[in-house]
């Protein structure tokens, strides 16, 4: 199947794909809560007579296609969105008061779904089978994890796994990945400083937690800059401080909560450490305690990094599909996924799809209330999945040095 004929029929099917969509887009649900989103994607599997599991990690969804002789891929699209307000304007709004679809998620459904109308047009090509993974609570959930655990990867064993992500940076027409380490490896950490509370008037009676807080906080700045290699990028960041609601009271306790990234998860463990070690010494200092405990419902994400070859497969369908101008380097980004599970468990690839188009306001970064989509690159990254999908099945069934060898040939 080539590459170019895969995008034309992608575009035949743009409004199909931008309705399901805006659909999606109207009635956004958080991590775990994707009820009406897994609805839609069943009701769409089943219209196009695709077999699917679910549940599979609560609100999951697990589809098929193929003949099941050959190896296996799989293709992801994760399903939540975030409790954001919606401010953009756009016809088909979000109806669901604080909680909008700022980070594409309603793109990369239904883009997966465009994917499934495309396999299935060409199954009697499918030589082997085709997994599509329409996963929840990507938004700090770790969905690809409960993903994992329950069995999307098995029955038969994934051998190569494909995501993309929609990237306002981007111009529309334009995609970007890279070999190696793409996203970071992020964690979040609370401290909780306990001292002896009092009358703000009498100060000496007290162990100030707000004081040795405000001396963890400076000191934690010291770990980027004093203990990390400075061709190795890492993030810590305080981002909260709770404690005291009084300006005459000196409080018992106060919080502090933050990010880590990095761009190895080896370096996430060494990060935390680091916290910890700092705001236990420093709050001893001032005749306080302090623990580092988790944020609860957060959970650590490795860092994403691609394969080598998956990526090379990727950049190559990419570049026939479109042009090698419109195929970028991208450079790693302390931006955090939970596909990086998946490519734990799995060679895989996942890169980054523009949709920036300042002529109709799609200028806004993720995570913004105003974020706005072109949605003229949604084929691209249908068409994208379904590509990977055929191009890796072709290279798995090959013996190993033939495929080498056509390597080398090119």
């Amino acid at each position: 199947m080539q590459t170019k004929d895969l995008l034309q029929q992608a575009q035949a099917d743009q409004d199909w794909i931008v309705g399901l969509r805006r659909e999606l887009h109207r009635f956004p649900e958080l991590r775990y809560e994707e009820f009406r989103t897994s609805e839609v994607v069943r009701r769409t599997l089943t219209e196009l007579d695709i077999p699917f599991e679910h549940p599979i990690a609560t609100t999951g969804v697990v589809a098929r296609l193929g003949n099941g002789n050959g190896p296996c891929v799989a293709l992801r699209a994760d399903m939540d969105a975030l409790p954001i307000e919606e401010e953009a304007d756009v016809d088909f709004c979000s109806e669901n008061p604080g909680k909008m679809h700022a980070c594409g998620h309603d793109c990369h459904t239904a883009m997966l779904l465009g994917a499934a109308k495309l396999l299935k047009r060409h199954e009697d090509q499918i030589q082997g089978t085709v997994k599509l993974l329409f996963q929840p609570a990507e938004e700090g959930g770790a969905g690809g994890r409960r993903m994992i655990k329950e069995g999307a990867l098995e029955n038969p064993q994934v051998e190569r796994i494909f995501g993309l992500h929609v990237w306002p940076e981007l111009t529309t027409g334009h995609v970007a990945g890279r070999s190696g380490p793409l996203l970071a490896a992020v964690g979040s950490f609370r401290i909780r400083v306990v001292g002896r509370g009092g009358h703000a008037a009498f100060p000496h009676t007290t162990h100030d937690p707000v004081m040795a807080t405000a001396q963890i906080v400076s000191a934690l700045q010291s770990i980027v800059s004093r203990e990390i290699d400075p061709f190795s990028p890492a993030v810590v960041s305080v981002t909260a401080l709770r404690g005291g609601e009084a300006c005459n009271v000196i409080p018992p306790q106060v919080e502090a909560l933050g990010t880590i990234r990095s761009m190895t998860t080896e370096g996430l463990a060494q990060l935390r450490a680091a916290i910890e070690r700092i705001a236990h010494s420093t709050a001893t200092a001032f005749r306080c305690t302090a623990t580092l405990e988790s944020v609860e419902g957060e959970v650590d994400l490795p860092a994403t990094v691609n394969d080598a070859t998956c990526w090379e497969t990727t950049r190559e369908l990419a570049t026939d599909m479109l042009s090698a101008e419109q195929v970028h380097e991208a450079p790693p980004v302390l931006g955090g996924e939970d596909f990086s599970f998946y490519t734990q468990a799995v060679p895989g690839c996942f890169m980054v799809l523009g949709i920036r188009n300042p002529e109709i306001g799609a200028i806004h970064f993720l995570h913004h209330p105003k974020m706005k989509v072109d949605e003229a690159a949604l084929p691209i990254g249908t068409a994208m999945h379904a590509a990977f999908a055929f191009r890796s099945l072709q290279d798995l069934a090959l013996p190993s040095n033939q495929t080498v060898v056509e390597a080398t040939a090119m």
